[in-house]
């Protein structure tokens, strides 16, 4: 299969700032304790079905592999950019990171007890969406979960520069309502929409709403 064009330039462009991002961002997740509590809920969810393993599909450095894995919950990265994958390895030398593609999953069917993409659909145009979400489908457990995290405004925008190196990039926010719609075409029941007000304190200001929305595969019926 002919890759996409969008899945080219964002790699290249992640592959670029891969070590200027990491040192940025690798904190992050101490600063926003509500994303904490539903990442929290999430690895409990996952527990609760005595199922493993946990994908962090769009892992970056991996923090928050990092954090489900923390927290009891048996995760792995996957990637689209080596050099994301290389930090990611470096810091957490002892999980597991991967590259892949997430319209294109490594994985078996019914593979995963839950799937986190944490501010990943983000660079996913809207006619590639329902591919990303149909590979969400294929390879969770019936009955298990996912759960998506994305800026919640209706801004689409480009960015062409990254700490002074040259990139292409493309950045897709979108309503949960529009997520939630997406995933249900997809055959995915949603069980909660969350919508964040954007923090403006401390050291990651945040210009616009936060998005989070949780679906999981509905269970197979009972004969």
């Amino acid at each position: 299969m002919t890759e996409s064009g969008f899945v080219q330039a964002t790699r290249a462009a992640y592959d670029t700032v891969a070590a200027a991002y990491t040192t940025v961002y690798l904190e992050e997740l101490d600063a926003r304790p509500l994303d904490r509590a539903l990442l929290t809920g999430f690895a409990e969810l996952v527990q609760a079905s005595g199922r493993a393993p946990i994908a962090d599909i769009g892992c970056g450095p991996g923090r928050v592999t990092a954090y489900l894995d923390g927290m009891g919950a048996p995760a792995f990265g996957i990637d689209l950019s080596p050099h994301m994958v290389e930090q990611a390895r470096r810091i957490y030398p002892g999980l597991r990171f991967e590259t892949g593609s997430m319209l294109a999953l490594d994985l078996p069917d019914r593979y995963l007890s839950g799937i986190v993409a944490w501010y990943s659909i983000i660079h996913v145009p809207d006619d590639q969406l329902p591919r990303a979400f149909a590979e969400f489908f294929r390879v969770l457990v019936p009955g298990d979960h996912l759960l998506l995290a994305f800026q919640a405004s209706s801004n689409v925008s480009h960015c062409d520069e990254v700490d002074g190196q040259d990139v292409s990039l493309d950045f897709y926010p979108r309503q949960p309502d529009q997520v939630a719609d997406v995933l249900s075409q997809a055959g995915l029941d949603v069980r909660a929409r969350v919508l964040r007000e954007p923090d403006g304190d401390g050291a990651f200001p945040e210009r616009s709403p936060q998005g989070y929305v949780l679906a999981r595969r509905p269970p197979v019926a009972s004969p």
